[in-house]
């Protein structure tokens, strides 16, 4: 593969929610996570854990269980019955319509233990920073098999009610979910990205 074709590829990954209802077979999501395992991580621990979805039921339960946590979320928020109704079936159907579910963890209990709070929360940032970088090689190991796939936040808002609908150790923390399959349609386009002038500080150490 060429510089350029490199490029390319990381360039036109996209974030996709439209999928067609083919199956993705065992061995690519297999190849799928075992390719995410290659990010960097803090002190090499790999901190990164994940539980993988693809029954129908028992995604559509777990799109159940979020929706409710997002229903007390939205009421708070005091928005109309109606846009509440709106927002919970589009969070059931991109869940239960998504062919894999894949949910990122991140399990401390590798981690360093320290006795002070500043070095406790910047290890805990270290590796939900290790688990970040594994959810995007996962992106991109989804993109170079041709699926395509999103990335999710809501999981971090409820930990809690992801451990209990899915039965998983309270060690492994939830920190985001993707939605993969096979795309109903390439994107077209790219949204616009800022310029490097407005998001970068280049320093000049000749000077």
């Amino acid at each position: 593969m060429t510089n350029t074709n490199l490029r390319d590829f990381l360039r036109t990954r996209r974030s996709i929610r439209r999928f067609k209802p083919d199956p993705v077979p065992d061995s690519v999501i297999r190849d799928i996570l075992h390719t995410a395992t290659f990010a960097p991580s803090a002190h090499n621990r790999q901190p990164w854990r994940f539980i993988v979805l693809t029954n129908p039921i028992t995604k559509s339960r777990f799109a159940d269980s979020m929706a409710k946590e997002f229903q007390r979320d939205l009421e708070r928020d005091n928005l109309a019955v109606d846009e509440i109704q709106k927002r919970l079936n589009r969070s059931r159907e991109r869940i239960s319509n998504a062919p894999v579910v894949i949910l990122l963890c991140v399990d401390m209990t590798e981690m360093d233990n320290y006795p002070d709070a500043r070095r406790k929360q910047a290890e805990y940032l270290i590796a939900t920073q290790s688990a970040a970088n594994a959810g995007m090689q996962l992106l991109l190991a989804a993109h170079a098999e041709e699926l395509g796939g999103v990335w999710v936040c809501s999981p971090v808002f409820a930990q809690e009610t992801v451990q209990n609908a899915l039965n998983i150790s309270k060690a492994w923390e939830p920190q985001a979910m993707f939605l993969l399959g096979y795309p109903v349609e390439a994107p077209a386009g790219s949204r616009e990205r800022k310029s490097l002038d407005e998001i970068s500080i280049f320093f000049d150490e000749q000077r």
